[in-house]
């Protein structure tokens, strides 16, 4: 990586105000490379370039935004092992997930969008009758629903997927003809830019894009304040969404928001528990962790809950920890020193509240790298902090309940409410709680997921839905045209 990696501004590479960073690599301690540290001016210049090119790109025929986007995700494959590695570097994630889950993801969400371009923005409403009023003459009117571009959006980035998460952004957002301002993680930041380099050598115009990095609090807050934004698009903590709320209600700004979750994941004593116990142990410790959809709040029914315990404490000694380069690793680094710190120090805080730590709880003996043991605490009951609070690590809580109602009762009990699961044998029982579940999604019997499916949180979870057709919808404003007929 070179030293002067600049920020990305109005089609050209810009030195920064604040100077460079060093982005660690988590596994080893090391730095990955130098990323530019952007000042609050420099941000606000990358959001008026953005509303300077967004008449001339909103204006562009659908079939070249789709055949940009479509060149764009080509560059990226052809680029895929270098961006697979130094998005490993910058996240610690192991091979299989930097490659499949993020550069593979993040190309086949530019290919979805550039289809997504070519998708109908007009919808044709039924002929109303009106009669003679103050509001007008008497007559039929006919309508049209039109999607229109929503303007300027800033993409705040999560460092759990450095190019799943902002392509699942910027790809939509794109294809329905907005421009962007994208600030990423600063953890890792140096795979947005390079997904800015394909983009410009796939034909995006000057000012269509942005990247601008930072990890002074004032690079995010003038990302979002800039009066030249109309939308933020926000993946990260629930506490920093309310702050980003507050401010773009002031503006009357659009949101879409993924925040916090701490699904439940309700088992019952009828459930396939072979299947259970794999799906909530793959995915718990998945990315070490450090994603919002895991079955962290395991509520199982008392007739199976040992033996669930028991399974699930067994499955973890599957889960091999070490370093992501390696074949056969599962469980990776954690992003920070102080993140692994702050998952420690939940598990101490569980020990505390009275839970049994069935499984991990240690640290791994290495002598570099934020490592975490998958750890499994038992006996817990709904009311401890470990249990309500997202310690967004390789850390499973469970829950035991009596009855259906207990169980929709306890899933509920949550601020959060983004993604829960339900494993039972009975699949109209395994339906009927999954529909009272106060949840953005709930997967019956799986963990697995339709990437065409609304996707967004209940509660302190988010606010808005995207993925597929959604998010189309999600960056577009809908305009009505009437006419008499």
């Amino acid at each position: 990586m070179s030293a002067e990696q600049g920020l990305f501004i109005d089609g050209e590479w810009v030195a920064p105000d604040r100077g460079h960073y060093d982005v660690i690599n988590p596994a080893t301690e090391e730095s990955v490379g130098p990323a530019p540290e952007a000042s609050r001016e420099q941000v606000y210049a990358a959001a008026a370039a953005a509303r300077a090119a967004f008449a001339g790109w909103s204006r562009t025929k659908p079939e070249e935004r789709a055949a940009i986007l479509d060149r764009a995700a080509g560059i990226m494959q052809r680029e895929f092992l270098p961006y697979a590695e130094l998005a490993q570097a910058e996240s610690g994630a192991t091979t299989g997930t930097a490659r499949g889950m993020q550069v593979g993801v993040g190309v086949s969400r530019f290919r979805r969008y550039a289809k997504g371009a070519l998708e109908p923005v007009e919808t044709g409403l039924p002929p109303q009758i009106n009669e003679a009023g103050p509001m007008g003459k008497a007559g039929v009117f006919g309508a049209l629903a039109v999607r229109q571009p929503v303007g300027v959006v800033t993409c705040i980035t999560s460092y759990n997927n450095p190019w799943a998460n902002p392509a699942g952004k910027i790809a939509p957002a794109l294809a329905m003809g907005n421009t962007v301002v994208v600030k990423p993680a600063p953890q890792d930041p140096l795979s947005v830019y390079r997904m800015a380099e394909a983009l410009a050598e796939a034909g995006v115009p000057r000012g269509v894009v942005n990247v601008v990095s930072g990890t002074r609090t004032e690079v995010g807050e003038a990302a979002v304040d800039s009066p030249d934004v109309d939308m933020v698009s926000f993946t990260g903590s629930t506490g920093v969404g309310r702050s980003i709320a507050e401010v773009c209600g002031r503006g009357m700004k659009r949101q879409l928001m993924e925040l916090g979750g701490k699904g439940a994941a309700v088992v019952f004593d009828d459930a396939d528990l072979d299947s259970a116990v794999a799906g909530i142990g793959t995915t718990f410790a998945f990315y070490s962790g450090q994603i919002c959809t895991a079955p962290t709040r395991v509520l199982a029914q008392r007739g199976i809950y040992d033996q669930l315990v028991t399974q699930l404490a067994a499955y973890m000694g599957y889960l091999k920890v070490g370093d992501p380069t390696v074949r056969g690793t599962v469980v990776g680094p954690v992003i920070s020193a102080a993140h692994r710190d702050r998952i420690e120090s939940y598990v101490e805080l569980g020990r505390k509240e009275g839970a049994t730590v069935v499984a991990g709880g240690e640290r791994p003996a290495f002598d570099k790298g934020f490592y975490v043991t998958p750890t499994l605490l038992a006996d817990c009951t709904n009311d401890m902090r470990v249990v309500r609070e997202e310690i967004f690590g390789p850390v499973v809580v469970v829950v035991p309940f009596d009855d259906e109602e207990e169980g929709i009762a306890l899933a509920n009990d949550s601020e959060y409410g983004l993604l829960d699961y339900v494993w039972s044998g009975d699949v109209a029982k395994a339906f009927r709680v999954a529909r009272q579940l106060r949840a953005g999604g709930v997967g019956v019997n799986t963990i697995g997921r339709n990437m065409e499916a609304p996707f967004g949180g209940f509660k302190q979870s988010g606010v808005g839905r995207d993925v597929g057709s959604y998010a189309l919808h999600a960056y577009s404003e809908t305009q009505s045209i009437v006419w008499p007929g």
